[in-house]
């Protein structure tokens, strides 16, 4: 992580406004209240974990407040997901009210407007999450802003366990370790916002979020299974392949060909990764299901506009 900023070197008069400004720039433009301009004090780390921004914060008492005007003008399309490193932080969205405490997180939507209050020492971590990645794995995420995911669940005690050590991992993962890790903390996330939404009363779209992220987790936990179909998914989760099918329609695919672009994107990691280079194209293809090299090398250069081989010679020149 690197420290983007820290009053400690500015002028006291100065400090607010100043912080002000880098907030805005690295988070969302935002209107802040500090309780006291005088003995405010504050730092900001950022960092980057493949395409999904890190920013780590640590302020005096203040109010943020999001307007409608400016969500109206947004650049980006992410979604947060805050998680208290100490201190409390009060937060109002979309009628929800939740207040963080050490541990706990809670999904933030940047395109809603919002309201939070920050407690002294107040130490927040933000992942800053392409939307259509965390939304691919649960759904709509209309229903899961300001949902209190909290440590005493166990899913959520690991999923904020696992973001607890990511700051001190920027910046020494290489690019493939990075994509990974990554998948695994969306991965968890989407689990504790699953674990939320069977807590709460169903609806149609909880549901369908459900019902997808286990789809899913069927399917990444058998990707290596050479003979894994569409019957043997929807039955580890639980639905009708017609059913599995209809909610993978929604994002232009289906059983089968999400189970060839997962494995393909696995292949390709393996392809970039040096520590693997001692492993041949045909023994990573292999791996992780395919049992034909000629359908997969047409696969893989469907995805990447070249042949596996090609790939991996190029990525390893640059």
């Amino acid at each position: 992580m690197e420290r983007l900023f820290s009053t400690v070197d500015v002028h006291p008069r100065d400090r607010f406004d100043y912080w002000h400004n880098v907030a805005c720039r690295n988070l969302v433009p935002h209107h802040s209240k500090p309780e006291s301009r005088v003995n405010f004090d504050a730092e900001i780390e950022a960092g980057m974990l493949a395409d999904t921004g890190l920013v780590f914060f640590e302020n005096s008492p203040m109010d943020v407040t999001r307007t409608r005007r400016q969500c109206a003008v947004a650049q980006e399309d992410q979604l947060f997901v805050c998680r208290q490193v100490a201190g409390l932080l009060a937060m109002e969205q979309a009628g929800r009210e939740v207040t963080l405490e050490v541990g706990d997180m809670a999904l933030l939507d940047p395109l809603q407007p919002y309201l939070g209050r920050f407690s002294g020492g107040s130490k927040l971590l933000i992942l800053k999450v392409p939307r259509r990645a965390l939304e691919a794995r649960v759904g709509k995420t209309a229903e899961m802003t300001m949902r209190p995911l909290r440590p005493t669940e166990a899913e959520n005690s690991l999923t904020s366990a696992f973001l607890a050590m990511l700051p001190s991992h920027m910046g020494r993962l290489s690019p493939a370790a990075e994509e990974i890790v990554k998948d695994q903390a969306l991965d968890l996330i989407a689990v504790s916002l699953a674990k939320t939404l069977q807590g709460q009363r169903p609806t149609v779209s909880s549901a369908r979020s459900l019902a997808l992220l286990n789809v899913r987790a069927a399917i990444d936990a058998r990707l290596t299974d050479r003979d894994l179909d569409a019957e043997a998914v929807a039955a580890a989760a639980g639905v009708s392949v017609r059913y599995a099918n209809a909610l993978l329609a929604q994002e232009g695919t289906s059983i089968v060909r999400l189970i060839q672009s997962k494995r393909v994107a696995r292949c390709r990691r393996a392809l970039e990764d040096p520590l693997q280079r001692h492993r041949t194209v045909g023994e990573i293809a292999f791996a992780w299901g395919f049992s034909d090299l000629t359908h997969f090398g047409r696969r893989f250069k469907a995805a990447y506009g070249m042949a596996p081989r090609e790939y991996r010679r190029l990525v390893h020149q640059t």
